[in-house]
């Protein structure tokens, strides 16, 4: 009588213990969807914002530099508004690499942004990169792999797929 006990007892500390384990593996998981919820929403606000606004602005507006020369003869407003522009586009690089941020949101709100405004900055941040490998690794990479997406699995336009 006292085995039936002891094996009821250990059967039920078995099962309490397997419960505890998928309960828990169950709260790691959403905690970690909300995390990458509250990151997604996160991005999504910094990049509508005035400031970034402002800053596509500028670089739809302006001559980009053929140099380093060139780039270090702008003026520090004209290079503040360069480097930051790049810094956000790097960061938003690091965040897609890293699986924090989804492939799907930056096709959704920058689209071919990314690979335009890489193709206006590889002028000079390539050659530069003898002095810096790292300079730009990430919005690089970002870039090109928004160029292979847009190439081999075009994303059609959500208002046309209400039709």
């Amino acid at each position: 009588m006292s085995d039936l006990i002891t094996l009821i007892a250990n059967v039920s500390l078995a099962l309490s213990f397997l419960a505890a384990l998928i309960f828990g593996l169950a709260q790691v998981k959403a905690a970690g969807r909300d995390r990458r919820e509250r990151l997604t929403l996160e991005t999504l606000r910094a990049f509508q914002t005035r400031e970034f606004a402002e800053l596509m602005d500028f670089v739809n507006s302006h001559r980009f530099p053929k140099s380093r020369e060139e780039a270090q003869a702008l003026s520090s407003i004209d290079n503040v508004m360069l480097i930051e522009f790049s810094q956000k586009m790097e960061s938003l690089g690091i965040l897609v690499a890293e699986g924090l941020i989804d492939m799907d949101l930056v096709d959704k709100t920058l689209g071919n942004y990314v690979t335009m405004t890489w193709n206006k900055y590889k002028i000079f941040i390539v050659p530069t990169r003898e002095r810096d490998t790292y300079l730009n690794e990430y919005y690089q990479w970002l870039a090109e792999r928004m160029e292979e997406r847009a190439k081999n699995n075009p994303r059609e336009p959500y208002y046309k797929q209400l039709h």
